[in-house]
């Protein structure tokens, strides 16, 4: 079953608001408009309006990097799914590892943004990874297994029908690692196993599962050579403007 490559940008805590439209643009400037597989960014919240601003009529999604479960109300600091969708985001990034890691997400809370997430509208881009501790100790499987059956909890396969895995090994995110293709690939095959074992074998093969990790613009062609990667999370090299246009327009 065919799927749609994504190439998503995470700007993370990054950039003020001209150095943002700067990037923004030149991002348009240099975008095949012709590409085969979607693109994808995810600015910080202060940044969301005018980035669309930039990239409203280009084949360009918008996504959030976090966002709060709760639809209104009284939660100082947090952003609801209501507010993403009305400044036009059509994605939510929820439980990257440095939302489990620094601030203490659990699946459990994962579960209950992504269920927030389709309530409103939003395609949930789902994060999952093991620590290097974890891996060391032969324990990858048992935590992709883990968080995966945590954020899926009590969701049909109706509802996470358009659900997106990223597959991002926490030792390898911002530190200049990267799983080598074969890693990541056997990773995704695992992910892919289970998402079978949960909904069955069209939804396995439907979903898309992404690589995030020191992606870069010297291991790109050969992570995307690999067949069960259905694209890349790129965080560093997505604040770059020449590097992140060759990420995207991978051979």
């Amino acid at each position: 079953m065919e799927r749609k490559a994504m190439i998503a940008g995470n700007w993370k805590m990054n950039l003020n608001s001209k150095e943002a439209e700067e990037l923004a643009l030149a991002l348009k400037k240099g975008l095949d408009v012709d590409l085969k597989h979607e693109v994808l960014l995810a600015p910080g919240f202060i940044n969301l309006s005018i980035v669309k601003k930039i990239i409203g009529g280009l084949p360009i999604l918008l996504a959030a990097q976090n966002m709060s479960w709760e639809n209104k109300g009284a939660f100082t600091g947090e952003v609801s799914p209501i507010q993403l969708r009305d400044i036009g985001c059509t994605h939510v990034i929820i439980g990257h590892s440095e939302r489990r890691h620094v601030f203490g997400e659990t699946d459990v809370i994962v579960n209950k943004k992504i269920k927030a997430a389709i309530k409103n509208s939003l395609t949930p881009i789902l994060c999952i990874g093991e620590t290097l501790d974890e891996r060391e100790n032969q324990k990858t499987y048992r935590v992709l297994e883990t968080q995966l059956k945590g954020a899926f909890e009590d969701l049909s396969e109706e509802q996470v029908s358009n659900i997106i895995v990223a597959y991002e090994p926490v030792w390898a995110i911002g530190t200049g690692k990267t799983a080598t293709p074969d890693q990541a690939q056997d990773a995704h095959v695992f992910v892919r196993k289970e998402l079978e074992r949960l909904y069955g074998d069209d939804f396995a093969q439907s979903t898309r599962i992404l690589y995030g990790g020191s992606v870069k613009v010297e291991n790109i062609d050969q992570l995307m050579a690999q067949p069960d990667l259905d694209g890349a999370l790129v965080g560093g090299e997505s604040l770059k403007a020449d590097k992140f246009l060759r990420v995207i327009h991978y051979q």
